[in-house]
């Protein structure tokens, strides 16, 4: 009876891990395709309409990742 009430925790610790690992991978495949996306609409700017937004083109990657991924 001991041994399988440990098996059970056991399996539910494995299984807690298992989800949280697939939760992060959800949540960091939005943070990249939200950078993606951010990153690519920046770029179809002209230089002038970035400039008008206070973005050099060479900041375009910075911004875009501060967007997706905070800081």
């Amino acid at each position: 009876m001991a041994s399988t009430t440990a098996l059970h925790g056991f399996e539910t610790g494995i299984i807690a891990r298992i989800r949280a690992s697939v939760h992060r991978a959800r949540i960091n495949n939005e943070k990249r395709r939200d950078f993606n996306r951010t990153y690519a609409e920046l770029s179809k700017l002209t230089n002038r309409e970035l400039d008008d937004l206070g973005i050099g083109r060479a900041n375009i990657a910075d911004v875009a990742r501060s967007a997706a991924y905070g800081n």
